[in-house]
């Protein structure tokens, strides 16, 4: 999905679980063990616990090991997670397209490449390193001090244009807006080939890729109602 809301702690289990051990059952043998720890850990992500494994952060019976391709075995597997190192990004003078700024938000022109907040792999260059310079101590905290302002996001990849809360009551009445789609967005797409109808609606359900949670996706229950009308 390109576009969505910011998740709250409570979708992000994964981020909570910091410096904790984590234990599981693997009752399947004979599997990939980094597959067959995905499905014991499902809050883990398949990348993240290929890191762990590397890492050394994942054992069975004290026995610590270390490669995903290797066969599991029945029998309980602790994962230990390190700690997690609190977010500070940096301002960084990179130039912006503003489109609208005033005392309560500013709106930006996001080109492709760029990163809204700062992530694993993809600390600096981002959004948020982009308002902090630009906007100073004037950003909205709300969403934590590793997206400040940051209201909703946009795929890396992706341009388009995204809004930045100021303060914090901008910040509340916009997360209201988006969490009730009462904001309508437009975007300018390329498809492969010509649709069967030149125009309709895709209604779906959009959340966790259950193969890759680094990533959102199309479910065929639970997730998100997502709604998008195309001409």
């Amino acid at each position: 999905m390109a576009d969505e809301p910011i998740m709250t702690d409570e979708d992000n289990t994964e981020d909570m679980a910091g410096g904790e051990a984590l234990s599981a059952e693997i009752t399947a043998s004979g599997i990939r063990l980094d597959k067959a720890l995905s499905e014991a850990f499902p809050t883990l992500s398949r990348a993240r616990l290929q890191a762990l494994l590397a890492e050394g952060a994942v054992s069975k019976d004290g026995q610590v090991l270390t490669s995903g391709k290797a066969k599991a075995a029945t029998g309980t597997y602790t994962i230990t997670l390190p700690p997690v190192a609190p977010a500070e990004p940096q301002p960084e003078n990179i130039p912006l397209t503003v489109l609208y700024e005033d005392a309560h938000l500013v709106v930006i022109d996001k080109p492709s490449g760029m990163a809204a907040h700062p992530a694993p792999g993809c600390e600096t260059g981002t959004l948020v390193n982009a308002l902090l310079y630009h906007c100073g101590d004037t950003l909205s905290g709300i969403g934590g001090v590793a997206r400040p302002g940051i209201v909703h996001r946009l795929d890396k990849d992706t341009s388009g244009v995204m809004v930045a809360a100021k303060t914090d009551e901008a910040h509340q009445g916009l997360s209201a807006l988006f969490a009730t789609h009462d904001i309508e967005r437009t975007y300018i797409a390329l498809t492969r080939g010509t649709p069967n109808a030149l125009s309709g609606r895709i209604d779906t359900q959009i959340g966790r890729s259950l193969h890759d949670r680094k990533k959102m996706a199309v479910l065929k229950h639970g997730g998100r109602q997502a709604i998008t009308d195309y001409v």
